[in-house]
């Protein structure tokens, strides 16, 4: 039902734009064009090579057709054995050569397509990954991931088909009318007035296609989304929790019943349209055989048999490319679509840069200070607001506040996940903006409440931390974070695989192999952003007496919710509405009876009034720093 590649109804049926894309069309420009040609460039070598293979080709394979004419006239109604077994060995050597050629075209042109989209998708990547942490947040990660791969598929297929298939049908084109005006110029002209006869039932049969396939990936998209949703493991236990077993069935079957009605007609519609070409595609032949026959018998004799079968076969060879080239404009926007899109990735600069002249200090103790610091994701809308504080090496500050207060923003700054909007951020007594990039993030471990861990084994997820690292350290590392008798346990030991996301292991597990990957990493600074939320007592327990250590032997930022973590930090800030509101130790907020005073209350009035009362000494502000397992709890911190 396919017709040959470059025409016919296998690409008129994909030839129509839908209303979107008419209204997002691209504009083309000169500076458009010479940026895509740009990609080509170091390939000029193969695409010359690429471009006389088509050249070649076109012309042999036009060739056998005007030697058609030849081996009838000379051949066969010449009773000339000898030069009819010629013209046919000829014809058959140039038919081979042609097709050799084509092999080679090919070749040639998928190979420079796929060097080129190699390059682009490696630039993309490397372009991706110099974009800092707002793009990420700000964009669609499924628009991102299209951009990476099925609109650079997209410009692998355009350079391969699109952009040959106009030059290879072109010339085919040209070298046809060259040849049929050759023969004759009234038969010539009676073919160009005959070919609209095929190629608009052609247009108008693929735009039902087109319109019937559309319908048809819709369905199947519904399909796909009642399959993905109801036999997935949370989808099939929701379904069974509920008793929707029948109705779901019910769902599926409407849906799957549209999709077939659809397909049917879309078969229908195709076999209605072979009997239209059918039809119209005889029509030319019987044209030129009726005006020839006329023009041969009454006004030229010296026109052939074999001169009007040449013609005849030129015309077939024609509609292929005429129906092409009328559709090209379609594949072109689309084509120009898929560049734009991709360019508009390219423009977007990144936002966090490396320095022109990076400083690497020569030793790093993870000290930090921040002056006068400001920052807003939009214009408008400060999230801080003049932060000052100092860290010095070895001590460590715990910061608390309500929720969406500014205390993630605020760490995030550190390792320029993104840059203050005012002020200055030091690390290492510099500048972070002046330092190298690479420097100041490998000096840096942060642990957060959503931990990642990729689909691998444990040991693939501690060694990306450091990848020469040995089994001492390995083992080492996992037995600081409180991690290692689980990982003895497990029959595969360090090459337990994690799942996806880290799914086959409890969140308190991957958040302790998340510590044991920081430590491996051996950071100057240490940050820790809700370690311990969401985390049942004993998970939060066993993270507790693996971060404990850690605090003291390193410089380290904490925004926590455990009340042993704020006592043994060397500072408590207390961030509310962007600006810190107080600071200092426990006791001493306690008694101010402000917004450390509210926090507190709100989270452990009931607890307090619980709390066994020991000798005043021991008590502060209602708890005693001595703490019990029962009583350790701050307030949970939703950021």
């Amino acid at each position: 039902m396919t017709m040959r590649p470059g025409g016919g109804f296998g690409r008129g049926m994909r030839n129509f734009m839908t209303e979107e894309e008419k209204a997002n069309a691209p504009k083309v420009t000169k500076e458009l064009i010479a940026r895509i040609f740009s990609w080509l460039k170091p390939y000029y070598p193969q695409l010359f090579l690429t471009l006389l293979c088509i050249v070649i080709s076109s012309f042999l394979s036009i060739l056998p057709s005007v030697l058609t004419g030849e081996i009838i006239d000379k051949g066969l109604l010449g009773r000339n054995l000898p030069l009819l077994i010629r013209l046919i060995l000829l014809s058959l050597a140039v038919t081979f050569g042609s097709n050799l050629i084509g092999v080679a075209e090919s070749y040639l042109n998928s190979w420079i397509a796929q060097h080129i989209t190699f390059d682009m998708r490696n630039k993309m990547y490397r372009h991706l990954e110099s974009m800092s942490q707002r793009f990420f947040t700000s964009n669609n990660q499924g628009d991102i991931i299209t951009r990476m791969t099925s609109d650079i598929d997209g410009v692998q297929r355009t350079i391969s088909s699109t952009f040959t298939s106009i030059l290879s049908n072109a010339i085919t084109l040209v070298v046809a009318l060259i040849a049929m005006f050759q023969r004759n110029w009234v038969l010539a002209i009676v073919g160009i007035v005959i070919v609209p006869l095929f190629v608009l039932p052609t247009r108008a049969a693929g735009k039902t296609r087109w319109s019937l396939t559309n319908e048809a990936q819709e369905c199947n998209d519904e399909i796909n989304g009642i399959l993905n949703e109801t036999l997935s493991v949370s989808g099939q236990t929701l379904v069974k929790l509920f008793c929707k077993e029948e109705e779901e069935y019910q769902k599926y079957e409407d849906a799957n019943r549209r999709m077939i009605n659809l397909n049917i007609k879309e078969s229908m519609a195709g076999r209605w349209f072979m009997v239209v070409i059918s039809t119209f595609s005889s029509i030319g032949p019987m044209m030129l055989y009726l005006v020839g026959g006329i023009i041969m018998m009454k006004y030229d004799d010296t026109l052939t048999v074999g001169d009007i079968t040449v013609l005849v076969t030129l015309l077939g060879r024609m509609y292929g490319p005429v129906n092409s080239l009328l559709n090209i404009q379609v594949d072109w926007i689309r084509s120009m679509a898929l560049f734009t899109r991709i360019f508009e990735y390219f423009d977007m600069k990144p936002e966090i840069e490396n320095p022109e002249h990076p400083v690497i200090p020569e030793t790093s103790t993870g000290c930090v200070k921040f002056d006068h610091v400001r920052f807003s994701y939009d214009p408008g809308h400060e999230i801080l607001k003049d932060i000052c504080f100092e860290l010095p090496a070895g001590n460590s500050i715990a910061l608390v506040g309500p929720s969406g207060s500014g205390k993630s923003t605020t760490v995030n700054l550190i390792p320029r996940l993104y840059d203050a909007t005012g002020g200055t951020v030091y690390f290492e007594n510099t500048d972070v903006k002046q330092l190298d990039l690479t420097w100041l993030r490998s000096r840096i471990g942060v642990v957060t409440q959503d931990t990642y861990l990729f689909n691998g084994t444990i040991r693939e997820n501690l060694l990306y931390a450091k990848p020469d690292a040995t089994e001492e350290d390995l083992i080492d590392a996992c037995r600081k974070a409180n991690i290692y008798d689980f990982i003895e346990k497990q029959e595969e030991g360090f090459e337990t695989v994690v799942g996806n996301r880290g799914l086959k292991l409890s969140g308190g597990e991957k958040q302790r192999i998340s510590i044991a990957r920081i430590l491996l990493k051996d950071p100057s600074l240490l940050i820790f952003d809700e370690a311990t939320s969401a985390l049942d007592s004993i998970s939060e327990q066993k993270i507790q007496d693996a971060i404990e250590p850690l605090i003291e032997s390193r410089t380290s930022i904490l925004i926590a919710h455990r009340l042993s973590t704020i006592l043994a930090a060397d500072e408590i800030l207390v961030i509310k509405d962007g600006v810190i509101c107080e600071r200092g130790q426990h006791a001493d907020l306690i008694q101010l009876g402000g917004v450390y005073t509210e926090l507190y209350n709100t989270q452990f009035g009931k607890a307090a009034a619980l709390q066994p009362q020991g000798p005043e000494e021991g008590r502060v502000a209602g708890w005693n720093a001595n703490y019990t397992e029962g009583e350790d709890y701050f307030y949970s911190d939703v950021k």
